[in-house]
């Protein structure tokens, strides 16, 4: 295909901010297609739109009056209206009151027909308006039937003939998997399961993500590193047999941060503003923290922050294992935000009642109050056990809090172990998924920021790095044109396809 003056493309995810969140794949889809109309492209977001999304509040308009979409064998109807990303970048909503009228964004029992039909209902709505992408950028297991829908149902359609896909994989363990009447409902079912020869289960069940990675012209991950893992039995989920076959395809392109929004000199919910050439307003940041958490108001003393879900695969396995030695034998105090496994809670519910001086935990998502820990701390723990690219390090350290990590996936990427005689590295690191490599992290962090002119140059360090999207923005760029270059009209290897449903249904 013979490449465009202005690259088209179609952004698909579930979540974006400043609309709707639950984690960093909105933070992503709505900071990404803002460095990507810099650059010249014409980039245009697709989500649903959901119950809490005001349209008064984000100006929403009317593009498209509800039209027919198939569904299921037969035709329901959708309704498309926009609102914009930064006053530029278009953003497209379905609206349908049955699949989206509701307070959440996930986990109904129906979330595979709803994003089945915000897929279906997006490729719908672009033919009638007349905009053909060059590329459809899907993003996670929701929009991960859109490759395959370009290999079959809209193989010969003239509207999508030149289109390719690029599939971006923001956390392998979260697949989307279902039995085979969602093949019926996506009207696919006369292509049947994917068989692969190393993954017995595959041919059992619809992986959406798999049917993501086996489809797309191209494949990337939010990591260099991760791109490398998840080839892997250990990180690739039960999918690295086929990711290792579609290797040649498969890119890491690191995250970036929107330095507008993420900016100590201009947060609007911190106690004080500071840059990196004067940091008299991060202290005030300290104390306001320390008061707000309820902890002694000491300048001087070492704060950890921490903002996670708190679930093993963030490392809390770990932290459960130190956290209490930690606060009896070490000099720091500690500031978790975050929810999720019951346990975690009831653990730091107790730490918090013993050490009420040294830790304060606040078991809600409150994103304030996350802005508030990145600048008040001194250092950003995240012993993730596997983190694709992880965000918060990178926040983090746009607020001059020196992250300790474990050495996998995106964190490896950004974050060097320092090197005190060298000056090398930018953070405390380890490689080893232990408590005991953990604890010795944070006891060399601890160690250091009592060196204040150390401390200092770390700071400035990590404030003065670059982590905003417009280099990773470029190289996306760069894979939109080799997904052009490399598109197929069909599935790449139609031995690993079976028609059919399960020999016990009809």
């Amino acid at each position: 295909m013979e490449q465009k003056e202005t690259l088209k493309v179609l952004f698909l995810s579930a979540e974006v901010v400043p609309f709707a969140k639950t984690g960093g794949l909105a933070d992503v889809a709505g900071s990404l297609p803002k460095a990507l109309k810099k650059l010249g492209v014409d980039v245009r977001v697709g989500m649903p739109r959901y119950g809490p999304i005001d349209p008064t509040k984000f100006d929403l308009t009317t593009v498209l009056e509800p039209f027919d979409v198939p569904m299921d064998g037969q035709t329901l109807q959708a309704g498309l209206s926009q609102a914009t990303i930064g006053q530029e970048v278009p953003v497209y909503m379905v609206e349908n009151d049955h699949y989206y009228n509701r307070e959440g964004i996930y986990m109904y029992p129906d979330d595979a027909e709803r994003f089945i039909f915000f897929c279906r209902a997006l490729l719908e709505g672009m033919k009638r308006l007349g905009w053909s992408p060059d590329v459809v950028h899907c993003n996670d297991w929701h929009t991960a039937i859109v490759p395959n829908w370009l290999k079959t149902v809209y193989q010969e359609d003239p509207f999508y003939k030149g289109t390719a896909t690029i599939y971006t994989i923001h956390n392998l363990a979260y697949q989307g998997i279902f039995g085979y009447r969602v093949l019926e409902v996506a009207g696919i079912d006369e292509f049947g399961f994917i068989v692969h020869p190393d993954i017995p289960d595959l041919d059992n069940v619809v992986d959406m993500m798999g049917r993501g990675i086996y489809f797309a012209d191209l494949i990337n991950t939010v990591s260099e590193t991760y791109a490398q893992e998840i080839l892997t039995p250990e990180y690739g989920e039960n999918l690295d047999p086929l990711l290792r076959d579609r290797r040649d395809r498969i890119f890491g392109v690191l995250n970036g941060i929107d330095p507008e929004v993420h900016n100590p000199a201009t947060d609007p919910y911190i106690a004080a503003h500071y840059d990196l050439h004067d940091l008299v307003g991060k202290t005030a940041c300290k104390r306001a923290l320390q008061a707000e958490a309820g902890l002694p108001q000491d300048p001087y003393i070492p704060l950890i922050g921490a903002i996670s879900r708190l679930t093993d695969q963030k490392g809390f396995d770990l932290i459960a294992q130190v956290i209490d030695p930690l606060v009896q034998n070490a000099h720091f105090q500690f500031v978790l935000l975050g929810t999720g496994d019951q346990r975690y809670h009831e653990l730091f519910q107790q730490i918090q009642q013993r050490y009420p001086e040294r830790v304060s935990a606040f078991l809600t998502f409150n994103a304030p109050l996350a802005q508030k820990i990145y600048a008040g701390s001194d250092m950003f723990l995240m012993p993730s056990r596997f983190e694709p690219c992880g965000l918060g390090q990178l926040i983090a350290m746009r607020y001059g809090s020196i992250p300790i990590v474990r050495s996998t996936g995106g964190l490896a990427d950004t974050v060097q172990d320092l090197e005190p005689e060298t000056g090398f590295g930018n953070g405390f690191s380890f490689q080893h998924y232990s408590a005991m490599a953990l604890y010795g992290s944070i006891i060399r962090a601890l160690e250091n920021y009592k060196y204040e002119d150390t401390w200092r140059r770390l700071m400035a360090k990590v404030m003065s790095a670059d982590y905003s999207w417009s280099a990773s923005a470029r190289k996306y760029v760069d894979l939109y044109r080799r997904a052009l270059a490399a598109r197929t009209p069909r599935p790449p290897r139609e031995s690993y396809q079976v028609g059919g449903p399960p020999a016990e249904e009809s």
